[in-house]
C-alpha cells in the first residue's frame, strides 16, 4: 500500500505534541486524585463515588455531544474544551492550598473535567479521519503513536511525578495538569482547518443523535468493537476503585510504590501499543483484538492471586499490553469504516457505552470489597473479562473486519456507508 510509505501529516506532529502534554498531566492526576481522596476518607464507597464522578458526563450528555461535535467545528471544540479544563482545575487546586477540599468538591471536579473530556475526545476522534484522509494504515500508525504517547504520559511518567509532587503540596499536582491542558489548548489551536462534512438535512438534535447510535447498534462489527470496552470498564473500574486499598492493605505499598505500580501497568500498555500493528498484520485485527482480550482477563486473574508486589506488577505489565495494543487497532478501526458526517456520533456512541459502564465497576468495585474482601473485585473483573472475549469474538472475526473494510472502500459503490444517511437507511449489518 502506498500509505505505509507516506509519511504522517505535519498537522498530524502538532496534535501528537499536545495531546503528549495533556497526557502527561493527566498522569499526574491520575496518581494524585485517589491520594488526595485517600487523605479525606477510607471509606471505600466514597472513593467509588470520585471514580465514577468522572464517567457520569458520557451517561448524561454522550450522544448528544457527539451530535453536537458533528455540527461544529472540531478543532475549535477541542482548544475550548482543554481551556476550560486548565481553569476548572484552579477551583481543587485553591480548595486544597485553603484546606477546604472535600470530597464532593473533588466528585464535582472529576464530573465537569469528564464533560471536558466527553467534548476533547470526540471531537479529536472525528479530526483524526479527516487530517488523514481516512488511510487505513495511517490511521494504524498514527493511533499506534497517540497511543504510545499516552501511555507512556499518563501511565508511566505521570504517576510516579504525580505521587512526587503531592508530596509538595496537595494544590501542586492539579496546577501541573492545568498548565498541560492550557499549553495543549494553544497547540490545538494551530492546526489545520479541516472542511466539516457534507452537512445532512437540518434535523432536530435528537434526531441526529438516534441516527448515529443505529449505525452502532445495526453494524454488528462496529457493536462489537463498542462492547468489549464497555464490558471491559465494568471490569477495569472494579478493579481501579480498590487498587489503592488493594495496593497498600494486601500488598504493603507506599505511595510512591502506587505509583510504580501503576507505571508497570503504563510499560506494558507502550509495549502493546507499539506491537498492535504487528499483531493485526500477523494474526488479521479481528483475531489479535480476540487474543487481546483474552490476556487482559488472564492478567487480571494473576494480580487478585498476586503474593507480592512483584507478581502483581508483572500481571499489570501484561494487563496493560493488552489494553494498549487493542486501544490502536479497534479506534483504527473504526476510524477507517465510519463516513466522516457520523464520525462524531459513532465515536461517542461507542465511548458511551463503554463510559456508562464505568459507573457500574466503581460501585461493584466499591460494593465487593466492602460486603465481602478486597480481592473479590479484582476476581469478578476476571470473569467479566474472559466472558467478554467468548462472547464478541465472532463478531470481530477477521472475516467481518474485512468485509466492513471492503464496504468502505472509496469505491464501495452504492452500499458505501458514507453513500446513505443514517436517519434514512440503517448501517448495514456485517452478518
Amino acid at each position: 500500500m502506498t500509505s505505509d510509505i507516506r509519511k504522517l501529516p505535519t498537522g498530524f506532529g502538532r496534535l501528537w505534541t499536545a495531546q503528549t502534554i495533556s497526557s502527561l498531566g493527566d498522569g499526574v492526576t491520575q496518581a494524585a486524585l485517589p491520594l488526595l481522596a485517600l487523605t479525606l476518607t477510607r471509606d471505600p464507597m466514597a472513593l467509588a463515588v470520585v471514580t465514577a464522578a468522572g464517567t457520569l458526563p458520557w451517561l448524561l450528555f454522550g450522544v448528544l455531544g457527539g451530535a453536537l461535535v458533528d455540527r461544529w467545528d472540531r478543532r475549535r471544540t477541542m482548544w475550548v474544551a482543554d481551556t476550560a479544563r486548565a481553569v476548572l482545575l484552579a477551583i481543587p487546586a485553591a480548595a486544597a492550598a485553603l484546606d477546604v477540599l472535600s470530597i464532593a468538591l473533588l466528585a464535582a471536579v472529576a464530573f465537569l473535567l469528564g464533560l471536558g473530556g466527553l467534548f476533547f475526545d470526540t471531537a479529536a476522534t472525528a479530526y483524526l479521519p479527516d487530517l488523514l484522509r481516512r488511510d487505513p494504515a495511517l490511521l494504524e500508525r498514527a493511533n499506534s503513536r497517540l497511543r504510545g504517547a499516552q501511555t507512556a504520559m499518563s501511565g508511566f511518567a505521570g504517576p510516579p511525578a504525580g505521587s512526587a509532587l503531592l508530596a509538595l503540596g496537595r494544590a501542586v499536582p492539579l496546577l501541573t495538569d492545568a498548565v498541560s491542558f492550557m499549553l495543549s489548548a494553544l497547540l490545538v489551536r494551530t492546526l489545520p482547518a479541516m472542511p466539516r462534512p457534507v452537512p445532512e438535512v437540518r434535523e432536530p438534535l435528537l434526531r441526529q443523535a438516534r441516527a448515529g447510535a443505529s449505525y452502532v447498534f445495526r453494524d454488528r462489527v462496529l457493536l462489537g468493537l463498542a462492547l468489549r470496552p464497555a464490558v471491559g470498564n465494568v471490569a477495569f473500574l472494579a478493579v481501579e476503585t480498590v487498587l489503592a486499598l488493594f495496593a497498600h492493605d494486601r500488598l504493603g505499598i507506599d505511595t510512591y510504590g502506587f505509583g510504580l505500580l501503576l507505571t508497570a501497568e503504563a510499560t506494558g500498555g507502550l509495549l502493546g501499543a507499539g506491537i498492535a500493528s504487528y499483531l493485526g498484520r500477523r494474526l488479521g485485527t479481528g483475531t489479535a483484538l480476540t487474543c487481546t482480550a483474552a490476556v487482559e482477563g488472564l492478567a487480571i486473574l494473576g494480580l487478585a492471586a498476586a503474593p507480592n508486589p512483584y507478581v502483581a506488577g508483572l500481571a499489570l505489565a501484561v494487563c496493560g499490553a493488552g489494553m494498549g495494543a487493542t486501544m490502536v487497532l479497534a479506534p483504527s478501526l473504526r476510524q477507517a469504516i465510519v463516513p466522516a458526517h457520523l464520525m462524531g456520533r459513532v465515536a461517542s456512541t461507542s465511548r458511551m457505552l463503554a463510559m456508562c459502564a464505568a459507573p457500574i465497576g466503581a460501585f461493584l468495585g466499591g460494593w465487593l470489597a466492602t460486603t465481602y474482601d478486597i480481592r473479590t473485585p479484582l476476581y469478578a473483573a476476571a470473569g467479566l473479562l474472559l466472558a467478554m472475549t467468548a462472547v464478541t469474538a465472532s463478531m470481530t472475526s477477521n472475516r467481518r473486519v474485512e468485509e466492513a473494510l471492503r464496504a468502505a472502500a472509496p469505491d464501495g459503490g452504492p452500499d458505501h456507508p458514507a453513500s446513505k444517511d443514517p436517519a434514512q437507511e440503517s448501517a448495514p449489518d456485517l452478518v
